[in-house]
């Protein structure tokens, strides 16, 4: 089992930047892993998600262009750079990794161990 915990989280004006952390432990990640975020009243959406050796990435349409995920596996470290952010990216955050896929995957079902979540805000 892989334990996750996401940082980096908090409150940022439109138009802004934060960079998420997510550090992994339990045993080597080679795993794909992504992020997904929740807001309030809706369901887990996917953001992105890269392969285990970070060849390979997926965004969703909404952030393509301004976010950049990056893992780094001497660290056990996944990243997740935000830019120009907007109202609606407001949620929680959660990193996740998939232990059976090496390749990107984009459903929350196929992901088998989850963070806690970090709280994004982006104020108007």
């Amino acid at each position: 089992q892989v334990q996750l915990v996401e940082s980096g989280g908090g409150l940022v004006q439109a138009g802004g930047s934060l960079k998420l952390s997510c550090a992994a432990s339990g045993r080597p990640v080679f795993n794909a892993m992504g992020w997904f975020r929740q807001a309030p009243g809706k369901d887990r959406e996917f953001v992105t998600g890269i392969s285990w050796s970070g060849s390979s990435t997926y965004y969703a349409d909404s952030v393509k262009g301004r976010f950049t995920i990056s893992r780094d596996n001497v660290k056990n470290t996944l990243y997740l750079i935000m830019n120009s952010l907007r109202p609606e990216d407001t949620a929680v955050y959660y990193c996740a990794s998939a232990s059976t896929y090496s390749g990107v995957v984009r459903q929350p079902s196929d992901y088998d161990s989850w963070g806690q979540g970090t709280q994004v805000t982006v104020s108007s």
